[in-house]
């Protein structure tokens, strides 16, 4: 008996869910039918419409802006690990007053610092700023000393977005950003004179120190700051220049993992001890990429609310449906719909506009976001002016990324936005008495 009952137990299963399919199916097909009906029939084209379009470019806009905000912050990120160093090491200032490093100390430093696990390279420069000039034109720079073979392993120096020259030519003159090159009006081989007001000391006066050198590597690294005032002198030149022979400024440390900066700081504190201060690239810019997170969140919140308005309008598509659908209503409840049938048709109608604006608006947005580099060249060009000013951003370009992750989360917000929004005019309509609907009729 208890095998039979098993059996008939699993053919009812079988069949209630043949039927929850058959109906699944039908109340597809009748939520379908009521979002295409023409207005004159009862439907809601026109509403359906314009809830489509809105939830559609809110969606699309939630995306282009996502995208960018990530870009910029990824790619600050990257110009920012790639073109300077991971960590700087210098002398503190609560132990001496001068802050100069020889370099027999500087060399047994690095051997130190290069028994630390993770850390890639480490290397000694010398700092400095000076007035740049050529032809009569005047700008002011900031100068890094650095070895040959150093800079060679400065990812974005030794592989530039573009390049003019041959880096292994550094030892004989200067490497200089392409915005220096552009502002003072000079080229390869050519001599680019500094001047240094910290210069000979004499009973007159201190008088500045002018030197000519050669510009032998030019390179372009996309961000402003670094492009425009940045400076690479070969290490003995720049002590020579600033009168700190056998001295180094700081000792700038490359890692494996710019990411793990905190745990490297911590090893190389418990080594070095207090006589020296560290400081990591999140130090120099952590707090306006931290800003850039926050903003981007914000954003994404305030993008939501665009959305959400655009899904209010398919409550009222709803609400003007379930009036218009009132004997209908009645004549599927007398024909054996259940109540949550009724619900079920009015949500996935209401469900199908956001789904379908969901989708168009996730191929429009990434379409959009992936092409803007190139609109924004074309704009430009057509404009003949300069939409993205790099003097503020930092960047010379409008950096886009687009993430699976993003794409994700604003896609269910806007589909779970779009689904609650229909539960309330679903349940009214299942509410519907069928006989006051229909003793009119």
């Amino acid at each position: 008996i208890k095998e039979i009952n098993l059996v008939f137990l699993k053919l009812e299963i079988k069949i209630q869910k043949k039927k929850f399919f058959h109906y699944l199916k039908l109340e597809f097909l009748i939520a379908w039918r009521y979002l295409r009906a023409k207005r004159r029939e009862g439907g809601v084209s026109t509403i359906a419409w314009f809830s489509f379009l809105g939830v559609a470019l809110g969606v699309a806009t939630l995306i282009v802006v996502q995208a960018v905000m990530v870009g910029f912050k990824e790619e600050f990120t990257d110009r920012i690990i790639g073109a300077n160093p991971h960590l700087v090491i210098h002398k503190s200032v609560f132990v001496d007053v001068d802050k100069i490093i020889n370099i027999k100390t500087s060399n047994s430093l690095i051997k130190k610092i290069s028994n630390i696990e993770g850390i890639v390279h480490s290397y000694p420069v010398i700092t400095g700023q000076v007035m740049g000039a050529n032809e009569g034109k005047y700008s002011g720079l900031q100068v890094i000393g650095i070895d040959e073979n150093d800079l060679k392993k400065i990812d974005l120096i030794a592989h530039p977005e573009k390049k003019v020259g041959i880096i292994d030519n550094f030892h004989m003159g200067l490497s200089i950003g392409n915005g220096v090159a552009n502002n003072l009006e000079i080229g390869i081989d050519q001599s680019l004179r500094l001047i240094s007001p910290d210069g000979l000391k004499t009973i007159f006066g201190t008088t500045p120190r002018i030197g000519d050198f050669p510009v032998k590597y030019i390179f372009k690294v996309g961000r402003y700051d670094i492009d425009r005032y940045r400076i690479y002198m070969p290490l003995l030149d720049a002590q020579e220049f600033f009168n700190k022979e056998n001295q180094i400024d700081k000792i700038n440390v490359l890692i494996e993992n710019p990411s793990k900066t905190e745990e490297t700081k911590l090893n190389l504190k418990n080594l070095l001890g207090s006589d020296y201060e560290i400081w990591t690239w999140k130090d120099y810019s952590g707090a306006f990429l931290s800003a850039l997170d926050v903003e981007r969140r914000v954003m994404f919140i305030i993008l939501s609310l665009v959305i959400l308005i655009a899904a209010l309008n398919i409550i009222s598509g709803l609400i003007m449906l379930v009036k218009n659908k009132r004997k209908d209503i009645g004549i599927l409840r007398t024909m054996g719909l259940s109540q949550n049938s009724i619900v079920r048709i009015f949500i996935i109608c209401g469900s199908l506009i956001g789904v379908l604006g969901t989708i168009s608006g996730l191929i429009l947005g990434t379409l959009f976001s992936y092409y803007l580099p190139d609109l924004q060249v074309l704009i430009e060009e057509s404009l003949n002016r300069e939409l993205w000013n790099p003097e503020l951003r930092f960047l010379t370009e409008v950096p886009v990324r687009i993430r699976i992750i993003d794409l994700s989360y604003i896609s269910f917000v806007s589909l779970t936005l779009s689904i609650i929004v229909t539960i309330f005019p679903a349940i009214n309509a299942a509410r519907l008495d069928p006989v006051e609907a229909l003793k009119h009729e």
